[in-house]
């Protein structure tokens, strides 16, 4: 009939298939695909990673780490641990998934939200964990056993730990020295009493410090949170982040005035005590204001955190390149 159209409907263009019964296109499944890929990066917690820049700090402090091969097996440290720390922020996840869902901030992490299955999140923590062991042998025995060490901590916080006050934070602070000591391992570089002082106080000072920040952000939903903070209370984490930071001041000190230096030279060492001081008074007034639930964004975002740690970097660095 004239006037009669006919409605021609065009084959799917190459990738795509047709919407029919509810069906997604090949796109949406493309999409579907890149958003769980990122939020599996996201559970793996990459900006974490900064802490275990820690293995670089006896070969570094001792002036070694440019040295024969020191600097490629501190990176191969770093790389391990990158793996076995993320395993365990997996792990964690996983076994937390039920708190994290009614928790006011942790319902955002990839694995409480939906946006990666449990299966996925297991699979990956299973294969970065033989990964982070199988990258580990070439570094020796020693080293090996640490990383196990750090690996036994994250599954003990992780199962038990964190549900026992004081313990938690103990838990988490000894994973810092485990990371130091592996550093020291993988290098052959020995670690001075008041250098592993330093990291033990100085890590439960940022520990301490976090849990303190949780309660200014969380507020009257601490009862969501980890069960340790239902018998902490702000005052006692102020107590602990303040002893902890004068037993780190005092650690340091003893450290760096123990660095051999030519008499004629200018005494580095000792005067990286002042910007080293003035970085952990910065960050106490910072957990005043009720920040530090984020202590890897909190370093790197506070303009004057940020210039009072390279000052102490250049300084210390002046210490040991070239004053001894």
């Amino acid at each position: 009939m004239a006037g009669t159209m006919r409605v021609v409907h065009p084959e799917p263009s190459t990738g795509e298939i047709a919407v029919r019964g509810g069906e997604r296109t090949a796109p949406a499944a493309r999409f579907r695909g890149r958003a769980s890929a990122t939020a599996l990066v996201r559970a793996l917690r990459p900006k974490q990673w900064t802490k275990n820049l820690l293995v670089f700090a006896a070969p570094g402090a001792a002036g070694l780490l440019l040295r024969d091969h020191v600097f490629e097996r501190s990176v191969l440290a770093f790389v391990v641990f990158c793996l076995l720390s993320s395993a365990g922020y997996l792990f964690n996840d996983l076994t937390d998934v039920a708190a994290d869902r009614m928790h006011p901030v942790r319902r955002m992490r990839p694995i409480a939200a939906g946006h990666i299955s449990t299966g996925v999140a297991a699979a990956a923590a299973a294969t970065l964990l033989i990964a982070g062991a199988a990258l580990s042998l070439p570094l020796g025995a020693t080293f090996v056993a640490t990383a196990g060490a750090y690996a036994a901590l994250v599954v003990a916080y992780s199962l038990a730990l964190k549900r026992i006050a004081v313990v938690d934070i103990a838990a988490v602070a000894a994973g810092f020295v485990i990371r130091a000591v592996a550093g020291s391992a993988a290098t052959g570089v020995s670690l001075s009493q008041w250098f592993l002082m330093l990291v033990s106080f100085g890590a439960l000072f940022v520990v301490a410090g976090k849990r303190s920040a949780e309660f200014a952000t969380l507020g009257e939903e601490v009862e969501h949170a980890r069960s340790p903070m239902e018998t902490y209370t702000v005052p006692y984490l102020r107590y602990v982040w303040m002893v902890a930071s004068a037993v780190a001041i005092a650690a340091y000190s003893l450290w760096a005035f123990e660095q051999p230096h030519a008499a004629h030279h200018v005494p580095w060492s000792e005067l990286s005590a002042i910007p080293f001081v003035l970085a952990i008074l910065r960050y106490a007034l910072l957990l005043e204001t009720g920040r530090g639930g984020a202590p890897e964004d909190l370093f790197l975002g506070d303009p004057g955190l940020l210039t009072l740690a390279l000052t102490w970097l250049v300084v210390y660095g002046c210490g040991v390149y070239l004053g001894r």
